[in-house]
């Protein structure tokens, strides 16, 4: 169940409201409120509701488009695989998982086409997917053969046993070697897909920085998260002055379409079922290494 608390003065349709907050589509919306898997304040609502400040909203059953799952011979970067994971290097401008607005293409269609054995996960629409990374962040993602493997996985996960390291260029230069940035993140208050640093329904954020190189107008970081909450690294770097450069969604200079200069590079864990000690590093995508090698 996903539940919203309506933290602002807002007077318009559910639907509407709904629809921008979430993945959601206003049809799709339309139909679980028809279906009453939408209530307010634990009440069964027409679309027609004008949502006020405080309302309590539930969703109590996830919705997907209909999509069919079709395999597609999309090329991977396959970096480990063994019986029960497979660890790929996902490039920048891939999504992970079939969704609403995203039917095909995605690293799920790829892997369908590579294996039969993904684990079945907690939806339909994600088959080995333990964890997910954005569309435009490239890089190391861990992926499920068994459902056995998943479950292991996923508890790694939520209590920190996996480590994940990301590398990202950011617009100007951080004075200090070594940071931690220490803030709550939950939905922007006015642009409600953007995630911001906010005390209002928010979660705690950790993100632990270390410079690689400062460059003129930019500077190369290391990334490390204690947390992993949605958009967090993008989200914590332009909090402190210092977005990441090409972010079409938290700096305001135009971008081009490969997307955020932010890359998984690093990844170490447990395999899940034999135990072994696993380390895993990737270079960074050539349009990211092409744009460094004109830096001065």
């Amino acid at each position: 169940m996903q539940k919203i608390i309506v933290s602002e003065p807002v007077n318009e349709r559910i639907d509407k409201y709904l629809s921008d907050i979430t993945d959601y589509s206003r049809s799709l919306i339309l139909k679980m409120l028809k279906e009453e898997c939408i209530l307010v304040n634990d009440n069964v609502v027409k679309a027609s509701y004008k949502v006020k400040e405080n309302d309590e909203i539930k969703i109590i059953k996830e919705y997907t488009e209909d999509i069919d799952l079709v395999p597609e011979d999309i090329p991977l970067d396959i970096v480990f695989e063994d019986e029960n994971v497979i660890l790929v290097n996902k490039p920048s401008g891939m999504v992970v998982h079939p969704g609403n607005g995203n039917s095909n293409h995605t690293l799920v269609n790829a892997l369908l086409f590579h294996t039969k054995n993904l684990s079945l996960g907690s939806d339909t629409l994600r088959p080995g997917i333990v964890h997910r990374i954005d569309k435009d962040t490239s890089g190391l993602i861990l992926v499920a053969k068994n459902n056995k493997a998943h479950e292991i996985l996923a508890e790694d996960f939520k209590n920190k046993k996996v480590k994940r390291k990301y590398i990202a260029l950011v617009k100007g230069i951080l004075d200090y070697n070594h940071i931690t940035i220490d803030a709550p993140i939950g939905r922007d208050k006015i642009e409600r897909k953007k995630m911001a640093v906010t005390d209002v329904n928010s979660k705690d954020a950790i993100t632990h920085v270390t410079v690689l190189k400062r460059f003129k107008k930019y500077t190369l970081i290391e990334c490390e998260l204690e947390t992993g909450r949605t958009h967090q690294i993008r989200v914590h770097l332009a909090y402190i002055g210092h977005p990441i450069y090409n972010d079409p969604v938290y700096q305001k200079d135009k971008t081009s379409d490969f997307g955020q200069f932010l890359h998984s590079s690093e990844i170490t864990f447990v395999e899940p079922i034999t135990k072994e000690n696993l380390h895993f590093k990737v270079p960074l995508p050539k349009d990211f290494q092409d744009f460094l090698d004109t830096l001065d």
